[in-house]
């Protein structure tokens, strides 16, 4: 199956189920809401977890786009990206965790053609304030799905208040060989989808009450199960990123872990601009500076002569389509061409500033963070720049005017 058809088949799956599609919302989560960008399909939704009744009923289903600045640090590996889609699905206090399980393992093994011998379970085992989830543990042994318990692993919560509650994660087995061991001993095990039982709000003593209501809120990262169902070794490969890979690589020969980063950041950028961030010191606009940035970072390393106006326009395009958004790509190639020729000029300011007598000698980590705090060099780009040579040295790259 291609994205696509994953999409079509999980939301008519659950439409056949008594869920209404509701329209996914932007990056931008509801005024108020703390968060700088929206980081899961159940943010939107806040109100009526906690009680207030949907237009559309108890039982929800959509497709959400999320960005998690989190796992900024990890991206480039084969599950995580910056901005992704969440496949979800809802019950505002409707059907219970067992009903949830049931239908997911129904569809992962008859609709979508998994294997039910390569999926495992973890069930939450217990806590102070909580006891351990039977009724996920008892769906699980009747699927004859093997079952893992956890405590923090199986908790899920939107911060140190707020709705929260136990969870039942299902995951796929990846390896070249049967399965075997568990999810938090064996990584081959690739989380797929995650049932939370938000049923709890904790209180800012940590204390425990309950929720107006028993919800189940869902999430299933598209890209994710689309790589695995398409038999690619990341989320890099699957479809979503055919065009991305196929037109990169033949304008800047990058190798694998880099070509992730700027895979991921430019695309990640253009939906952000799509949504209608802007560049900025502060708040969304530096998260969209930031990515721009490390993306530069990783291009000037090897030839400071690339730029992004060797974007094609087909990316952008092909980007702001597959997310739904209606901004114009020749407007975001000009806002990201405007941010390069700011950060340019941050580079010639900060070589400058590593000419000084201070910063000839090694560097501390005061100085790298005096650095980046002060001028917004990265530490990778200190490096790089403390690593040219000096006008006479002939070794200098040249950057184009």
């Amino acid at each position: 199956m291609d994205t696509e058809q994953i999409v079509r088949t999980f939301v008519e799956y659950y439409e056949e189920h008594g869920h209404r599609r509701i329209t996914g919302s932007t990056l931008l989560p509801p005024p108020g809401d703390a968060v700088l960008f929206t980081t899961s399909g159940m943010h939107p939704l806040t109100p009526h977890l906690e009680g207030r009744p949907h237009p559309l009923g108890r039982r929800l289903v959509n497709v959400q786009r999320c960005l998690r600045t989190t796992d900024l640090e990890e991206v480039g590996d084969s599950t995580h990206l910056t901005v992704f889609e969440m496949l979800g699905t809802w019950s505002l206090g409707d059907y219970e965790s067992s009903q949830s399980l049931d239908w997911a393992h129904r569809l992962l093994t008859e609709g979508l053609g998994i294997d039910p011998g390569l999926l495992h379970a973890t069930v939450y085992g217990g806590g102070d304030q909580v006891g351990p989830d039977t009724d996920s543990l008892r769906l699980w042994q009747e699927r004859g799905v093997p079952v893992e318990l956890t405590v923090e692993d199986n908790w899920w919560s939107n911060g140190p208040v707020g709705p929260c509650g136990p969870d039942s994660e299902i995951f796929l087995w990846t390896g070249d060989t049967p399965p075997r061991s568990t999810p938090t001993r064996d990584d081959r095990w690739v989380e797929v989808w995650n049932h939370v039982m938000m049923r709890h709000r904790r209180l800012e003593d940590g204390s425990l009450v309950p929720l107006p209501q028993r919800n189940i809120d869902t999430g299933l990262g598209l890209e994710r199960l689309s790589s695995l169902l398409q038999g690619r070794s990341s989320v890099f490969e699957c479809d979503v990123f055919d065009p991305w890979r196929r037109l990169v690589p033949t304008l800047w020969p990058l190798d694998e872990p880099s070509l992730r980063l700027v895979l991921d950041h430019l695309r990640s950028a253009v939906v952000i601009i799509g949504d209608g961030v802007r560049p900025a010191n502060t708040g969304r606009g530096y998260v969209l500076r930031r990515l721009v940035r490390r993306v530069l970072t990783v291009l000037w390393r090897d030839d400071p002569s690339r730029g992004l106006g060797d974007l094609p326009e087909e990316l952008v395009s092909h980007t702001l389509d597959h997310f739904r958004q209606d901004g114009d790509p020749e407007t975001v190639r000009r806002l990201l061409l405007e941010e390069e020729h700011r950060f340019r000029e941050l580079l010639e300011r900060g070589r400058n500033v590593l000419s000084r007598p201070r910063f000839r000698g090694p560097l501390g980590e005061d100085d790298f963070h005096y650095l980046h705090d002060t001028h917004g060099l990265p530490r990778d780009l200190v490096t790089s720049l403390r690593e040219e040579r000096v006008p006479g040295g002939h070794n200098r790259p040249r950057e184009r005017e």
